[in-house]
This record gives structure tokens, C-alpha cells and sequence, in this order.
């Protein structure tokens, strides 16, 4: 987990219930493009099914698009599913409809950073570029 040569790897996930994707296909798409490796797990992903797709695809990142409002549970389960699995150097990030007032909490727990409605692409890839290479390599 979090190999320090190479593109940057990062799962984009869609936890839960939520049967909205195109958001997490432009991120991917967006990531992609950017010259890194994009695994896509597709709709209805359990928090336990994220993890283990991260661990097996030696990510370095995943990215959580969520807009269903379970994300303060589904957010942190993944967290607490990689402590448990020793591998909480996979960093994770978020998005999609999420209160403010829920932003730190998160963050608290763990997520690295949330984009809300109106994030661009541009600023999400930079965001991955500084941060996630910065601590896979740490």
C-alpha cells in the first residue's frame, strides 16, 4: 500500500445505496487523464468491498462520491475497515452532497479532504497531486 514509484493509484467508489455515478466518472475520467491509475468499482459498493479492491490494486488513495447523506457512516467505516486491515496509509477523500456542518467531522475521523457541488476537476487533481503522492512516499 501506497507505493512511492509509479502514477499515483486511487479507487473511486460509490458506498451504499446511492444510484448516481456520473460524478464519480468525470472525477475518474478527470484522474485518469492526468496520468494516473483509476480504479473504478462501480455502483452499490460496501465499505468492506472499497477496502479490499484499495488493498488488492495497491492504491495509494480512494475517492469516496457520495450523494445519498450516509456519508458520515460510509465514510467512516471505510476508515475504520483500513486501520483494522493496517492499512491506513491509503489516503481518503470525498464528495458530493455533503453539509458543511459535516465537513470537519469527517475530517476528524480521518477523510483528508471533501469537494462540495462546484469543485473542479482541476482543483481535485491538484489536490491528489499534492497530497496523496506527499504521503505515500512519507
Amino acid at each position: 500500500m501506497g507505493v512511492a514509484a509509479g502514477p499515483i493509484r486511487v479507487v473511486v467508489a460509490k458506498p451504499g445505496l446511492d444510484g448516481h455515478d456520473r460524478g464519480a466518472k468525470v472525477i475518474a475520467r478527470a484522474l485518469r487523464d492526468a496520468g494516473m491509475e483509476v480504479i473504478y468499482t462501480g455502483l452499490h459498493q460496501t465499505p468492506e468491498q472499497i477496502v479490499d479492491t484499495a488493498i488488492q490494486e495497491d492504491a495509494d488513495a480512494i475517492g469516496l462520491s457520495i450523494l445519498s447523506g450516509a456519508h458520515n457512516t460510509l465514510f467512516a467505516a471505510v476508515i475504520a475497515l483500513l486501520k483494522e486491515r493496517d492499512a491506513a496509509d491509503i489516503l481518503v477523500f470525498g464528495g458530493g452532497i455533503i453539509p458543511e456542518a459535516d465537513i470537519a467531522p469527517l475530517k476528524e475521523k480521518g477523510v483528508a479532504e471533501i469537494f462540495t457541488p462546484g469543485a473542479t476537476t482541476q482543483s481535485i487533481v491538484d489536490w491528489v497531486r499534492a497530497n496523496v503522492r506527499q504521503t505515500a512516499e512519507a
